[in-house]
């Protein structure tokens, strides 16, 4: 293996140096931003979650560190679609690196409505966001709690995503991942990005007596995850035979070898930016390639699902 190569991956048919990818809802609102993350070593980036319409999302406080992580009830805050486009578009224009399109909607349809927007912008791969867990009041039961409801939204999208892989962005709130994921590929799905946040949570401030969001919930993600996103992506790896995005609690080349030996391909990076610092993607990344280097130059394909005995 050339060890200028060990690291790469093959996502979706497409090459990506490393498997690190910035998560959606962190510095993926804008053109720089993006290619601030990309300059800093992520294989790939994603973009904020958009919606059809722009969205102010919740009042602040929007945000709220606890132990093991942070809280964050932003509320799906974005331009909306074709603002959006103009950033893919821009980014597009200044770096080479991958750029996925994270997307959401009310229903089926608007999901579809969404993707059909971005895709002009020509992203390299979709994500749907059906599992955020801080909009219930508004959104109801996230769709990926349930595996048909799932599905009609794969379905509604992949009819409008045109030549463009379509990943699906679950939670273990589902009573069974290996169910949704299932129903996932049956409906054309091309990957699964396993986790999304987890909750909702709540932090009281002890002085005033009061929940710290403004939406008194939010949803939980950083560390304390972590062992709940290698479990689902080992269930959804035993589930089928797609591409993984493992997501949730990354902080170290350790935890990104714990989602790889999992199952996954790729590992998403999030909440790790705002507690480490940009740099995070640069150690993860030199700290995979160490591990490598110490067992001959091995590459991460060949460890894939190892752990899957």
């Amino acid at each position: 293996m050339n060890p200028d190569r060990a690291l790469e991956v093959d996502l979706c048919g497409m090459r990506l140096d490393n498997p690190l990818v910035l998560a959606s809802g962190v510095l993926g609102t804008t053109a720089s931003t993006l290619a601030f993350v990309a300059a800093h070593g992520a294989g790939a980036v994603t973009t904020k979650s958009c919606s059809l319409e722009p969205r102010t999302g919740h009042p602040t406080p929007i945000v709220a560190p606890v132990v093991g992580g942070l809280l964050n009830a932003v509320g799906l805050s974005n331009p909306g679609a074709r603002a959006m486009a103009g950033v893919i578009r821009a980014f597009r224009a200044r770096s080479s690196t991958p750029v996925f399109a994270s997307v959401f909607g009310r229903d089926p349809q608007e999901f579809a409505q969404v993707t059909a927007i971005l895709a002009e912008a020509e992203p390299h791969l979709v994500e749907l966001n059906v599992s955020c867990p801080n909009v219930a009041s508004e959104y109801g039961t996230p769709f990926g709690a349930d595996a048909r409801a799932t599905a009609r939204v794969v379905e509604a999208v992949k009819a409008r995503s045109g030549r463009i892989p379509v990943s699906v962005k679950l939670t273990i709130a589902a009573p069974s991942l290996r169910e949704v994921a299932r129903a996932c590929r049956e409906a054309g799905a091309d990957a699964i990005t396993a986790i999304n946040t987890v909750g909702p949570g709540m932090a009281i401030e002890i002085r005033s007596r009061r929940p710290i969001l403004s939406n008194r919930e939010g949803g939980l993600s950083g560390p304390a995850i972590l062992p709940l996103a290698v479990r689902a992506i080992w269930e959804v790896a035993e589930a089928v035979d797609l591409p993984i995005i493992g997501t949730g609690g990354v902080e170290s080349a350790e935890d990104a070898l714990q989602m790889i030996l999992a199952g996954a391909t790729a590992i998403g990076i999030g909440t790790a930016v705002w507690r480490r610092g940009i740099d995070v993607f640069g150690s993860v990344r030199d700290g995979l390639d160490r591990y490598l280097e110490e067992r001959g130059g091995a590459s991460l394909a060949a460890l894939r699902g190892a752990a899957h005995g």
